[in-house]
C-alpha cells in the first residue's frame, strides 16, 4: 500500500510520498526533485547506523556529490551551536545555492537539517526524508523549522517547504517503542483535531496500530498528512488555523523543558498536554467530561498513560508563558470542546495555576 498526497501552498508545491519501499528508490526519487550537483545528508548517529551508507550510494550511484554530516541523536542537538556547525560544514563543503540539503531522520534532524537550509546561503533547496513515525505524520510536513532556545523549544526558526517528503514505512519496523510512543500522540491528536470520522477510526483501529500493521500504519500516515497539508494550505505562516496543530504542546513544551530534554519522548509530553488542555476545557471552554474520558480512553489504548513524574507547577507555568502563543503576557491554549472543533484562547494564570495544583498532586516523585 502506498499513497502520495500533494501539498499546496502560496509559497511551494511539493508531493508527500507514502509507502513500504521508499528508501530502495531514494536515489532516483531524489533525482526528480533536484538538478543539483551536491547534496549534503544530515542525519544523526542513529539513523545513519542504520540507513546511511544506503543512502549514501545511492545518491552517489545518480550522480550527486554527497555530504555526509552527522550529528548525535537526542532534543540536545538542536541548537543553535549545532546548527552553527552544520552550517560552517555547508560552508567547507562547497554547498551552493542551487545544491539540496537531504533531513534523514526523526523530528531533530527534520527541523535541524531544514533550520540549517533555510538559513544558509539565505535558503537552499530540502528534501526531508523522515524515518519515525513523529516526524512522517507531523514534523516533516508544513515547512517549520526550529532549534531550541535556553528559555524554550522551537524559539528560533525558519519556514521552509521541502521539494518533496520521501516517507518509508517500513523503517517504522526498527523504531524503538518509545519513538514509536512518541509518533502515536502526534496521530492521536490530529484525529481528535480532524474530527468524529478520523477520531472513531483510530477509536477502532487501535489495537492493529499499536501491533504496527504495515497497511494501518501506512494508511494512519496517509491520513495525519492530510490533514495537516490541508490545515497548512490555508494558513502556511501559523496565522489562524494552524495554530490548532499546538494542541497538548503548551503544557507538553513546558514539560519537557522543565524536567530537562530527553528524560520523557515528546509525545508522552504531548498526551499529558492533551488530557491537561481538555480538563481546562471543561472550565473555560466547552467541554464535556464525556469528551475528557473519551479522549483519555483513546490514549491509554494507544500505549499512552499518565505521566508519572512530578513537576512543579511554579516552574511549568513560568515556561508556559514564553510558548509562542502566547500574547501580552497571557497564556493562550489551544483547547477542545469535542472532535473537529477547537478554539486558541487566552486563559487566565488562576485559572491554568489552579489546574496545574490539581494536576500535579496526582504525580509521584521524579
Amino acid at each position: 500500500m502506498s499513497a502520495t498526497v500533494h501539498v499546496r501552498t502560496l509559497g511551494a508545491f511539493y508531493d508527500v510520498d507514502i509507502g513500504a519501499g521508499a528508501l530502495e528508490q531514494i536515489g532516483p526519487m531524489i533525482r526528480d526533485l533536484t538538478p543539483a550537483e551536491s547534496i549534503a545528508l544530515i542525519t544523526d548517529e542513529t539513523v545513519a547506523s542504520l540507513f546511511g551508507v544506503h543512502v549514501d550510494a545511492a545518491l552517489a550511484q545518480e550522480g550527486f556529490r554527497v555530504l555526509s554530516l552527522t550529528v548525535p541523536p537526542g532534543e540536545q542537538s538542536k541548537s543553535w551551536a549545532v546548527a552553527g556547525d552544520l552550517c560552517e560544514a555547508l560552508a567547507a563543503g562547497g554547498l551552493t545555492r542551487s545544491d539540496a540539503v537531504v533531513a534523514l531522520g526523526g523530528g531533530v534532524v527534520g527541523d535541524l537539517a531544514g533550520f540549517a537550509a533555510a538559513v544558509y546561503l539565505r535558503g537552499v533547496a530540502l528534501i526531508q526524508v523522515p524515518t519515525t513515525l513523529l516526524a512522517m505524520v507531523d514534523s516533516s510536513v508544513g515547512g517549520k523549522t526550529a532549534v531550541d532556545l535556553q528559555a524554550g523549544k522551537n524559539l528560533a526558526g525558519a519556514f521552509k517547504q521541502p521539494l518533496g517528503v520521501i516517507a518509508d514505512t517500513a523503517a517504522l519496523a526498527s523504531l524503538p517503542q518509545a519513538e514509536w510512543l512518541s509518533g502515536l500522540a502526534e496521530v492521536a491528536k490530529t484525529a481528535v483535531l480532524d474530527g468524529e470520522e478520523f477520531m472513531t477510526w483510530l477509536e477502532e483501529r487501535a489495537e492493529p496500530i499499536t501491533d504496527r500493521d504495515q497497511d494501518v500504519v501506512t494508511e494512519v500516515v496517509e491520513r495525519c498528512v492530510r490533514f495537516k497539508t490541508d490545515v497548512v494550505a490555508r494558513d502556511e505562516k501559523e496565522e489562524g488555523p494552524r495554530e490548532c496543530l499546538n494542541y497538548g504542546h503548551t503544557l507538553g513544551h513546558a514539560i519537557e523543558k522543565v524536567l530537562g530534554y530527553g528524560t520523557v519522548s515528546h509525545g508522552q509530553a504531548v498526551a499529558e498536554g492533551m488530557r491537561f488542555a481538555s480538563r481546562v476545557a471543561v472550565q473555560v471552554g466547552a467541554a464535556t467530561t464525556q469528551f475528557v474520558k473519551r479522549q483519555d480512553r483513546l490514549l491509554d489504548a494507544l500505549g499512552l498513560p499518565e505521566l508519572e513524574h512530578r513537576v512543579e507547577p511554579a516552574a511549568v507555568l513560568e515556561v508556559m508563558h514564553s510558548d509562542k502563543k502566547s500574547r501580552s503576557g497571557v497564556v493562550r491554549m489551544v483547547l477542545v470542546d469535542a472532535p473537529g472543533s477547537w478554539h486558541c484562547l487566552p486563559v487566565q494564570d488562576v485559572t491554568i495555576s489552579a489546574h496545574l495544583d490539581a494536576w500535579a498532586s496526582t504525580k509521584g516523585g521524579e
